[in-house]
């Protein structure tokens, strides 16, 4: 790549700086299967994912149920869009608006903060993040009927 390539501070166009929640580095959310809105593990705030697919959650079963019967089928897999379908227990980057509506209803799965991207804090106060963040000793995922 030649210095042409690159923005305006010698860095790839295609690197990313961006913070979690707590204001550190975006560590990723997960690889089995490949999350992201880029398809690259991280919930990156990308411009044109109208969805704002930036919260890292560990699904449950009672949320990827309350998913599909609001239209949004995230069990089954769709390999034309590369999405093999979710399984109670991964990890997966949602769209803010989806977890929002899922906390209201109380079945929102529980937030990997430091993989949570902090463009959320947009649309959900610290607080209740915190409230809802992974604990994997207490984690249970449950299980699809």
């Amino acid at each position: 790549m030649s210095t042409d390539d690159r923005g305006g501070d010698g860095r790839d166009p295609g690197d990313r700086d961006e913070r979690n929640v707590f204001g550190g580095e975006l560590a990723p959310c997960g690889d089995d299967p490949v999350t992201g809105y880029l398809r690259d593990g991280r919930c990156h705030d990308v411009e044109g994912d109208i969805g704002e697919h930036t919260l890292c959650a560990v699904v449950t079963a009672e949320f990827l149920e309350y998913s599909r019967a609001r239209g949004n089928d995230l069990i089954t897999p769709r390999p034309e869009f590369d999405f093999p379908g979710l399984e109670p227990g991964d990890r997966w980057c949602l769209c803010v608006g989806r977890w929002v509506e899922a906390a209201e209803a109380g079945v929102a799965p529980p937030v990997v903060l430091e993989a949570t991207n902090e463009s959320v804090l947009r649309a959900v106060d610290a607080d209740r993040l915190r409230e809802h963040e992974f604990d994997p000793e207490a984690f249970e995922p449950g299980s699809l009927d």
